[in-house]
């Protein structure tokens, strides 16, 4: 299962609809999960052109995004993987640690905010942020994520350039 993670895109401001970069990823893809920010429904119903869309809210993140099924955290099975999603994981201090408490049972939790990409393994969790692919701070590049999961196991995960 090709999955294709997102967060922070800050639409209209920022996203002013698919970056070809990022259009190259997603064609094909099985999934997108969007860990938030993404400021105006209309980004999840153009990401839902490609495949399905889970997506969390952000702290930008306006009614209609909850609307459109947006919840503030978000649990899931991808091909028998547990998966969980948040926009907010908290401080860089205790994060792993946290986000087992938060979610006993995931063994991926996806999130956002910071714009900075992260894939990190602790206290029995694997948290992964894809960074933003739009609005890259102090980053050298604007990045997605890329997961290839698989009976149950996450294979690999990438965070990819797109700017």
């Amino acid at each position: 299962m090709k999955v294709v993670v997102l967060s922070d895109t800050h639409a209209p401001r920022r996203w002013k609809g698919v970056p070809a970069a990022v259009a190259a990823h997603l064609r094909g893809a099985d999934a997108i999960l969007h860990a938030g920010d993404v400021c105006t429904a209309g980004v999840l119903d153009e990401l839902s052109s490609f495949a399905p869309v889970h997506a969390v809210l952000g702290n930008n993140d306006g009614p209609d995004v909850a609307a459109w099924g947006a919840p503030e955290r978000l649990e899931l099975s991808l091909d028998g993987l547990p998966v969980a999603m948040v926009h907010d994981s908290g401080a860089k201090v205790g994060r792993t640690a946290r986000m087992r408490r938060w979610f006993p049972s995931a063994r991926l939790v996806v999130f956002g905010h910071s714009h900075i990409p992260l894939d990190a393994t602790g206290d029995g969790v694997r948290i992964f942020n894809p960074g933003s692919p739009t609005d890259r701070r102090c980053q050298p590049h604007g990045t997605i994520g890329l997961l290839t999961i698989a009976d149950g196991a996450l294979l690999d995960a990438r965070i990819v350039p797109v700017t």
